[in-house]
């Protein structure tokens, strides 16, 4: 999503540089086909914006002189040309990288206790199932290959932790997608956990 050139008009003329670079009021162009680097106010042009990757809306949004544009938007059909308002780093691109980059901290800590869990539990059950199928054939007499070996994989599919490990973050998606539908906009499950911590101090 994070745009590597932005095209900067100086004295008439485009030069390519890095988005880091461009000040506010700075005016930059947008062919089509190009991202829109920086948010900024649309100056002369008109074209389609792809909004997608930042709104979720499929459907094009028009865009002419004066209607303001989003750093990550995709430019269409025409040739924009844009007054930038904000610095790179206060961008609507560089705000998402942001919270993407953080989102390990937004986790619920029952999300983080089950990752934490699971580092562990794995490899322990791993190699449990790994000396019940070779052990009991070295050291007891009568004992094969195939019995011992059939044992560790039931031994592996029964304390598999892949459907504990999976429900929860999942259970957490699922509310944070629920809520969305109903026009709710959950930043993390961290927050879907004080939600449901400040609902049950109201019901009380």
């Amino acid at each position: 999503m994070r745009p590597d050139t932005a095209n900067l008009k100086v004295d008439g003329a485009v030069r390519a540089v890095s988005p880091d670079s461009v000040k506010v009021g700075d005016v930059i162009l947008v062919r089509s086909g190009e991202k829109v680097p920086l948010d900024g106010d649309v100056v002369e042009g008109k074209s389609q914006l792809d909004t997608s990757a930042l709104t979720g809306e499929s459907v094009p949004r028009v865009v002419g002189p004066g209607e303001p544009v989003l750093s990550g938007m995709i430019n269409q059909s025409g040739v924009l040309t844009i007054r930038v308002t904000k610095l790179f780093h206060e961008s609507s691109i560089s705000r998402i990288l942001e919270l993407v980059e953080n989102a390990s901290s937004q986790k619920a800590d029952t999300e983080k206790f089950i990752t934490r869990f699971a580092r562990y539990y794995t490899p322990v059950v791993v190699f449990l199932s790994l000396a019940i199928a070779i052990l009991p054939p070295l050291l007891l007499s009568g004992a094969t290959l195939s019995e011992w070996g059939y044992r560790a994989l039931v031994l592996l599919v029964i304390s598999c932790p892949c459907g504990l490990v999976i429900s929860i973050p999942l259970g957490y998606f699922g509310g944070i997608g629920g809520a969305a539908k109903r026009g709710i906009f959950v930043k993390g499950s961290t927050f879907l956990d004080a939600l449901t911590r400040h609902c049950q101090l109201k019901a009380d």
